[in-house]
């Protein structure tokens, strides 16, 4: 998907977002369509506690280049922009680990599933272990 030209990237995204409606395993779907993004490792051009700053999920997929926090939501509005999660409480969560000095950026659903805490997909939320700090939470919506 991410080496297509921009509107086959959309088209992509939008077939996506069609296929979450119907599946038995969503969360993997779109964990599966997000892990392999082309990435960047830091976008000095977003503050992740501005939302202001945020570019929009249309922008970043013109774009094509992913940090880890763009990743984050980008999964969060995949699945904010389906019938099936447009209910759903969804919040991006930057957790730090001190003890090994790294940031999560993660997408929580419904406070029990997390995307983006490992490279191993969807996981229950309470196996991100509690000694994580709580930096910022951000209920998602629909973007702008």
């Amino acid at each position: 998907m991410f080496d297509l030209l921009v509107d086959d990237r959309l088209s992509a995204w939008v077939d996506l977002r069609g296929q979450i409606e119907n599946t038995d395993s969503p969360l993997e779907l779109v964990w599966n369509f997000w892990k392999n993004c082309p990435f960047v490792p830091y976008n000095n051009q977003i503050d992740i506690f501005h939302q202001q700053s945020w570019p929009t999920p249309w922008e970043i997929i013109a774009n094509n280049r992913y940090d880890d926090f763009t990743k984050t939501l980008m999964i969060g509005w995949t699945l904010k922009l389906t019938k099936r999660y447009k209910d759903t409480q969804i919040h991006l969560k930057v957790l730090v680990d001190n003890d090994h000095r790294r940031q999560y950026n993660i997408v929580c659903v419904e406070d029990c599933w997390v995307i983006n805490y490992s490279d191993n997909g969807p996981e229950l939320l309470k196996k991100v272990p509690e000694s994580f700090l709580l930096e910022n939470i951000i209920e998602l919506n629909v973007p702008r």
